[in-house]
């Protein structure tokens, strides 16, 4: 409805000045219609029209209700504090090292997945090793008793199995320094197992799957004297009385 209709009383100020040519809600449509654009003019808009990136809200409680306030921009782009980060890693290692143990080159590559930077994977390694839950010493002890007891392995075997896990050289040999010298029994041993099932094959093909087995397990130049002794053994008639 406009206010040059015939048919209502003009608005006359009551203290002078001149009268107002639209109502207040009027000129909130044609704000509004301004702002409320589409995609296709967005691009022709002023720049000093445009509208500009939301910027992130923080719900705050007020008396009235809940309210949103500004985040400063500089709060939003915080980077994560590196000492929470650190602590963040050495607890996800820890729970790494209660399901398996880990030496500490094992430990180092770990940490440096978790985008550590070289002082902090330092500062993490030095703590662990200090509180005993790193030693490459008790890893590498553990490691040979398996190879022997569980695997039956050569002295070769067992130091390639450490080496592999990234264990130093002279920790490897220190490890194996308490070994008894008697891989050639150990390899008989294992041979002997072995043999009675190959006596289906020939001569040389027994040995060489014999030897072959005992070689892949470390036992390296004793492999073929403990395969063919082995063999020799199963192949022997067994002393015993015979009654008719």
């Amino acid at each position: 409805m406009s206010s040059d209709d015939p048919d209502l009383a003009p608005v006359i100020p009551l203290f002078g000045g001149a009268a107002p040519t639209a109502p207040a809600a009027e000129e909130a449509d044609v704000a509004a219609r301004d702002w409320h654009t589409t995609w296709r003019d967005l691009g022709s808009r002023p720049a000093d029209r445009r509208p500009t990136a939301a910027k992130p809200l923080e719900v705050t409680p007020s008396a009235g209700g809940v309210r949103f306030v500004d985040v400063p921009d500089d709060a939003a782009d915080d980077e994560p504090d590196l000492e929470q980060l650190r602590a963040a890693a050495e607890e996800r290692l820890l729970k790494a090292l209660r399901r398996r143990s880990l030496s500490v080159s094992e430990a180092r590559a770990q940490l440096r997945a978790m985008d550590l930077d070289g002082a902090a994977v330092d500062e993490t390694i030095d703590r662990l090793t200090r509180l005993g839950a790193l030693d490459d010493a008790a890893l590498a002890d553990q490691l040979v008793y398996a190879g022997v007891e569980r695997k039956n392995q050569g002295r070769r075997a067992i130091a390639q199995a450490l080496s592999a896990r990234g264990i130093d050289r002279a920790v490897i040999d220190e490890a194996l320094a308490v070994l008894p010298d008697d891989d050639f029994e150990r390899a008989l041993d294992y041979a002997r197992g072995k043999a009675a099932s190959l006596l289906r094959f020939d001569d040389d093909t027994a040995l060489r799957r014999l030897s072959g087995q005992l070689a892949r397990r470390g036992y390296g130049g004793l492999a073929l004297s403990a395969a063919r002794a082995a063999l020799d053994e199963a192949r022997s008639p067994r002393s015993g009385v015979r009654f008719d």
